[in-house]
C-alpha cells in the first residue's frame, strides 16, 4: 500500500520542484504521475524535441526518491499537429469535425494519428525507458473521455469496412446476420457500407451494434500499439492506464489485457451529481458519495488488473465538471483511500499536489491550495500515510486476497445492446449492474465483478445483471459450477447479431431454466408492479417485465407473482432468474434469502455502513452521521481506528 500524487512540473516555476518534490516526500507520497498533458512542451514544433525541462524534472523527484509514473502525452495532440492533419480531429454523428482547444480531439482511427502517436511514444519511451527514477508508464490518459470512442469519419468508415469483412467474410452473411432484407437494406458489398449516422429514422440496429463493438476494438489497438513501445524500450516496468468511473464506451476487459496495471480515476461527489441517483439519495450522500459507488468501481478494476489495480485519481477536495461541485465532508479523503486498499488497491494517488490558479481546471482542488498552503486533503493524505506506516509496523498480512464467495458479472456489450434497443427510455445496464452490487454489498458480501468468460469456479453466487447475448457455453458453466446463479429479466433474449433467438429467450439459459419468454413490456418511472412473495415478503417491480410462460415444467417453481398473476420470480434447482428489476428493499431481501440457500451469512449493514476484508484485516467505513459501535472485537485487535466508528470514519481490526 502506498500514496502517490499527480503533478505537472509544466505549471509551475522550476524554482519550486525541488521543494514540492522534497515536501511530497515528508508527507508520504511515493510515487507522481507527470507529463500526459505535456506534449507541446516536450516537441513545441515538428521533430524538434526539449528534453532538458522534462529531464530536470524527472531528476529532481528521483532525486528526492520518489518513483515516476511516466506517461505518454497522446491526450493532448498539440495545435501544430492538428494543423498539419486536419484529419485527426473526431467527426460527431452530426458529420461535423470536433475542434481545437480542449482535450483528446483525436480519432483512433485516423492513420495520421497512429503514426503520430507512434512516433511521440517512441520518443519518449527511448529517452526514459531506463531512467532509474522511472519505475511505471501510464498510456494516454482516459481514452474516451468527453465522448470520444465513436467517431464518424471517412477513416472510421474506412477501417469498419475492413472489420466488417474480417467478422463475416462475405456481404451475403453480414445480409443474413443483420436482417437486411428489411426494409431493402441489403449491400452488394462491403464497400457500400456507411457509419450507422444521419439515418431518416432508427439504423439498423445490428449495424449499430457492431460500429460501436469496431469503436471499442479502435481503442484496445491504439492502446496495444502503445504499450508495445513502452515494453520494447522499457522493459521491465508496469503499465498501467487510468480508466473512469462507471465509463463503459469500449470494451475495458479488451484493454486491461494488454496492461499489466488498471487504475481508475475516483471522484465520488462529481459522480453523485452526475449518475440517476434520485435526489432525495443525492441530497443525502451530497457530501460523502453514495457508499458503493467507489467500491464498485474498486471492484470492476481489481478484476481485470494483473497486479494491484491502482487508484490514479483521487478526489482530494470539490472538482469542478460536475452541475454542482460540493466539497467533501472532514474524513471522506482518508475514507476513500482506505476503501480503495480495502478493496485490494497498491496504490491511491490523489488529483493533484496543487490546484491549478489557471485554465480549465482552476477551480479543481489538490492536496495544496494555489498558494501552496496544505488543503483539507492534503491533511488527510499525511494521516493516511501515517497509518499505512502503523499497518506496516502492526506486522500484519494487509495485502492478501481474501477469496470472495458472491461474484456479479459485469459485460459492456451488453450496455451497447441496451443502448441501441433499450424498448424503455430508462432501461440503463450500468444502474441495474450497480444496484445489484449495492445491495449484494449491504449485505455484507465482498464481491468480484467479472466477465462473462470468466470461471465460476469456487463462487457460491452468481449475480448476473440484464445479459441479453449470453455465450453459448455459460449454461454449461454455471451447472458445472454448482453455485447458486441469478439473472436478472431480458438475460439471454438476444443473439450475437441482436436477433431474437429462434425459441424465444431465455435463448441459451433454457437448459438451466425450461421456460419461455413470450412477450414483455417496458414500464414508465411512475409505474410499480406489485410483486407477492410470501407472508413476510412483498415489493415491486420497476422499469420492465418479461411475461413468463412456464408450461407443465414440475422442477420450475414460481417464488413471486405480479399481482396479475405473471410469474415475476421462478426457481430451478440452483438457478434463479427475474423477470423485472425489483425496488432496493425487494432486491436486498431476495438476494438474502438466495445467499443463505447457497450457504452464505448474510449480514445487513443498511444503507450508510460497509464492511470489507483484505489479508488479515476487517475494515467498517462508516457513511453515516451517527457513530456506528463495532460489537464483538477485543480493543488491542484494533490497526486503525477503535470500536466507536465516527461519522465518516474509518477502523480496521484483525480479522479472527
Amino acid at each position: 500500500m502506498r500514496l502517490g500524487v499527480c503533478y505537472y512540473p509544466e505549471h509551475w516555476p522550476e524554482s519550486l520542484w525541488e521543494d514540492d518534490a522534497r515536501r511530497m516526500k515528508a508527507l508520504g507520497i511515493e510515487q507522481v504521475r507527470i507529463a500526459e498533458f505535456a506534449w507541446s512542451r516536450i516537441e513545441p514544433a515538428p521533430g524538434e524535441y526539449d528534453w532538458a525541462w522534462l529531464d530536470r524534472a524527472i531528476d529532481v523527484l528521483g532525486n528526492a526518491g520518489l518513483k515516476v509514473v511516466m506517461c505518454t502525452p497522446t491526450a493532448t495532440p498539440p495545435k501544430w499537429l492538428i494543423d498539419l492533419h486536419p484529419d485527426i480531429v473526431p467527426v460527431g454523428a452530426d458529420g461535423k469535425p470536433r475542434g481545437f482547444g480542449s482535450r483528446r480531439h483525436y480519432d483512433f482511427s485516423s492513420p495520421s494519428w497512429f503514426e503520430a502517436s507512434r512516433t511521440i511514444c517512441t520518443a519518449v519511451a527511448a529517452r526514459y525507458g531506463n531512467h532509474p527514477a522511472v519505475a511505471f508508464w501510464q498510456t494516454d490518459n482516459e481514452y474516451g473521455c468527453h465522448n470520444t470512442v465513436v467517431s464518424y469519419s471517412p477513416a472510421a468508415v474506412a477501417r469498419f469496412r475492413e472489420w466488417l469483412k474480417a467478422r463475416y467474410q462475405t456481404i451475403d452473411a453480414l445480409n443474413r446476420a443483420w436482417g437486411n432484407v428489411f426494409w431493402s437494406m441489403e449491400y452488394r458489398s462491403f464497400d457500400e457500407i456507411d457509419a450507422p449516422t444521419g439515418t431518416v429514422t432508427e439504423a439498423n440496429p445490428s449495424h449499430r451494434f457492431d460500429y460501436r463493438r469496431f469503436a471499442s476494438d479502435e481503442v484496445a489497438r491504439y492502446n496495444r500499439m502503445q504499450v508495445d513501445i513502452i515494453r520494447a524500450h522499457s522493459p521491465g516496468r508496469p503499465v498501467a492506464h487510468n480508466f473512469m468511473q462507471l465509463f463503459n464506451e469500449f470494451d475495458h476487459y479488451k484493454v486491461a489485457a494488454d496492461l499489466d496495471v488498471a487504475t481508475w480515476d475516483s471522484y465520488p461527489l462529481g459522480a453523485l451529481d452526475q449518475q440517476w441517483f434520485e435526489p432525495e439519495l443525492k441530497a443525502k450522500f451530497l457530501r460523502t458519495g453514495h457508499p458503493d459507488f467507489a467500491s464498485f468501481n474498486h471492484d470492476v478494476y481489481r478484476g481485470m488488473s494483473k497486479l494491484p489495480f491502482w487508484v490514479m485519481e483521487q478526489q482530494p477536495g470539490p472538482v469542478n465538471w460536475a452541475q454542482w461541485n460540493p466539497a467533501p465532508l472532514p474524513g471522506m479523503v482518508r475514507l476513500w483511500s482506505w476503501e480503495a486498499f480495502a478493496h485490494g488497491a497498491g496504490c491511491v494517488s490523489y488529483f493533484r499536489w496543487r490546484q491549478a490558479p489557471f485554465a480549465q481546471e482552476q477551480m479543481h482542488a489538490g492536496l495544496n491550495t494555489p498558494d501552496n498552503r496544505l488543503d483539507v486533503g492534503g491533511h488527510e493524505a499525511t494521516r493516511v500515510a501515517e497509518e499505512i506506516r502503523a499497518v506496516a509496523a502492526a506486522n500484519v498480512d494487509a495485502d492478501a486476497a481474501v477469496r470472495t464467495k458472491v461474484a456479479l458479472v459485469y459485460d459492456y456489450e451488453a450496455k451497447w445492446l441496451f443502448e441501441i434497443h433499450p424498448q424503455g427510455a430508462d432501461f440503463y445496464y450500468p444502474r441495474f449492474a450497480f444496484e445489484y452490487y449495492s445491495a449484494l454489498r449491504a449485505l455484507g458480501f465482498d464481491v468480484d465483478v467479472i466477465p462473462v468468460t470468466a470461471s465460476l469456479d469456487g463462487y457460491a453466487l452468481v449475480v448476473v445483471p440484464p445479459l441479453p447475448v449470453v455465450p453459448d457455453d455459460f449454461a454449461a458453466r454455471v451447472a458445472a459450477s454448482g453455485a447458486h446463479v441469478v439473472f436478472g429479466p431480458r438475460s439471454g433474449s438476444k443473439t450475437l447479431d441482436l436477433q431474437i433467438p429462434a425459441q424465444l429467450p431465455p435463448g441459451p439459459l433454457a437448459s438451466l431454466l425450461p421456460m419461455r419468454v413470450w412477450r414483455v413490456e417496458s414500464l414508465r418511472p411512475n409505474i410499480a408492479e406489485p410483486v407477492h412473495v410470501d407472508a413476510t415478503i412483498e415489493g415491486h417491480g420497476r422499469h420492465w417485465r418479461d411475461l413468463i410462460d412456464v408450461g407443465s415444467e414440475p422442477t420450475l417453481a414460481v417464488r413471486a407473482r405480479f399481482a396479475d398473476g405473471h410469474p415475476a420470480y421462478v426457481r430451478r434447482g440452483s438457478a434463479h432468474y427475474f423477470a423485472t428489476l425489483f425496488d432496493d428493499r425487494l432486491t436486498e431481501q431476495l438476494f438474502a434469502r438466495i445467499a443463505a440457500e447457497a450457504g452464505l451469512t448474510p449480514r445487513v449493514h443498511g444503507d450508510s455502513l460497509r464492511v470489507s476484508r483484505r489479508g488479515a484485516l476487517t475494515y467498517v467505513f462508516n457513511y453515516g452521521q451517527r457513530v456506528h459501535t463495532i460489537d464483538g472485537v477485543d480493543a488491542a485487535d484494533f490497526v486503525i481506528g477503535s470500536r466507536d466508528v465516527e461519522p465518516q470514519g474509518v477502523a480496521a481490526y484483525r480479522t479472527r
